[in-house]
């Protein structure tokens, strides 16, 4: 069937020793046949319901489209193999799309939807909890504060998502052990619910007590898109660091009209790909997606995410990087997820973000039991969100625009920053901290100063430090 170039002999799709989608299914015995299909048959051919679906939608065919997350619902479920769970919420993001169509049906919908404060920051606490990449990035992130900061009297710290006190009452630790004495500290929070930065005051207040740090916290009620640079209250004569945990990307969205959008291009080249990755019997969803190109083509070879002006424009992110520049910070010190979820077509990102969440979902098969309470909480509140977000939504409301480190660099470099190698010290703490893990799939590598976490050869966070630069 193959060539030696790995190319193939045959013209015919391997998918079709799958029956065809039938346009009028048996009502009493939907699709019957389905339940026969081995896991890893079932696997890829929900690799392919899923490819199908958002071309029908991406073309308007919504009828096919239905046919399509029928199909996907008798095969996906929410608590089953990491397959079936991912196609679980990606069927949900693209039916999410296909109801925004319907304005009305789709506020029907959602009118008595509540959304749980409580409940979310309980859930991005698991996820600190359960996998390493947020404990890792505050790791690295403290150490070049430190390391910035050395010798400084008055040290302030902005936080652009101050939801996990972890992270600074660690760095106040480390600053009161300084053999120079500690400094005095300030650090400003911003969040939009005024309850979680108290909770955050409070529990820094009393870290900084016990420790005998001169310290004042100063909370900032805001969403960052909003936010007035005059209430960080940044004052002559502070050593200054910036901290941001994944929240550049949330300001790329442009003011201009991103819904009028080109035609997505259908991925048709799926089918001996996937017969190859079955043949190859691979172990988990990430290598599946990864290991021959499921879709005809690598993303990171992919014309619209190799350069990295490719994005829309995103005047906001600018005008912020710009107003953050001004205030001269010694460090800023920049966690962002590293793929490339910011195109304009549908079939991009649907692409792009299947390879990001098929790894994230691994991460979490190979740390916890498919039963875990806190895993399906975890997929469903956190990354489910995510999902839906990136396949469902358009213009300013698409919120999770994540870019690769290669973007980020160009845009800081832009914006007048300087990048700071991060330090061997740093490394070290970093891979320290994953090897206590106990997992072999976790790995760190150094892209040009930086930081990229990744989970096997697959790249999910990018941690880099930057400075003000005349």
């Amino acid at each position: 069937m193959f060539q030696e170039d790995g190319s193939s002999s045959v013209t015919s799709s391997p998918l079709q020793m799958f029956p065809m989608i039938s346009l009028s299914p048996n009502l009493m015995s939907p699709y019957p046949w389905l339940k026969e299909l081995k896991p890893e048959e079932r696997g890829l051919y929900l690799i392919h319901l899923l490819v199908t679906c958002a071309n029908h939608v991406a073309s308007g065919s919504l009828e096919n489209a239905n046919i399509a997350l029928d199909q996907i619902s008798h095969l996906a479920s929410p608590d089953g193999d990491t397959m079936q769970r991912i196609a679980s919420y990606f069927s949900e993001a693209l039916a999410d799309k296909v109801l925004r169509t319907w304005p009305g049906i789709y506020k029907a919908f959602r009118s008595t939807r509540i959304s749980v404060v409580a409940e979310e920051i309980l859930v991005k606490r698991m996820f600190f909890e359960f996998l390493p990449f947020m404990k890792v990035a505050f790791v690295i992130s403290n150490q070049a504060i430190i390391e910035a900061m050395e010798g400084e009297k008055m040290v302030h710290v902005i936080d652009l998502n101050a939801t996990e006190p972890a992270q600074w009452c660690a760095l106040i630790r480390d600053l009161s052990a300084r053999p120079e004495g500690p400094p005095h500290l300030r650090i400003t929070g911003i969040n939009q619910q005024k309850e979680v930065l108290e909770q955050m005051a409070h529990i820094l207040t009393e870290e900084a007590e016990k420790l005998d740090l001169p310290f004042q916290f100063n909370p900032v009620v805001s969403k960052l898109e909003n936010l007035d640079i005059e209430k960080l209250r940044v004052k002559t004569g502070e050593a200054l660091a910036i901290s941001s945990i994944m929240q550049f990307h949330t300001l790329l969205a442009s003011n201009n009209d991103l819904r009028n959008k080109s035609p997505s291009t259908p991925m048709t080249a799926i089918g001996v790909h996937l017969q190859r990755v079955v043949q190859m019997n691979q172990n988990t969803l990430g290598e599946l997606l990864e290991k021959d190109m499921v879709y005809g083509y690598s993303p990171s070879n992919d014309s619209a995410s190799s350069s990295p002006l490719s994005s829309p424009a995103s005047p906001n992110i600018d005008s912020f990087l710009s107003a953050l520049w001004g205030l001269s910070p010694k460090v800023m010190v920049v966690t962002e997820q590293d793929s490339d979820h910011n195109g304009n077509g549908l079939m991009e990102r649907l692409s792009e973000s299947l390879y990001f969440y098929a790894a994230l979902f691994d991460c979490l098969e190979s740390s916890l039991p498919r039963a875990s309470l806190e895993r399906l909480k975890m997929e469903k509140m956190l990354l489910g969100e995510e999902i839906k977000n990136i396949i469902a939504c358009e213009g300013a409301e698409r919120k999770e625009r994540h870019e690769k480190l290669e973007k980020w660099n160009q845009r800081f470099d832009l914006a007048g920053f300087g990048n700071v190698p991060l330090s061997y010290y740093a490394m070290l703490q970093a891979k320290r901290l994953l090897q206590s893990f106990n997992c072999d799939g976790y790995k760190i590598k150094e892209e040009n100063g930086c930081v990229v976490i990744c989970w096997q050869d697959r790249p999910l966070f990018s941690v880099s430090a930057w400075r003000f630069r005349r």
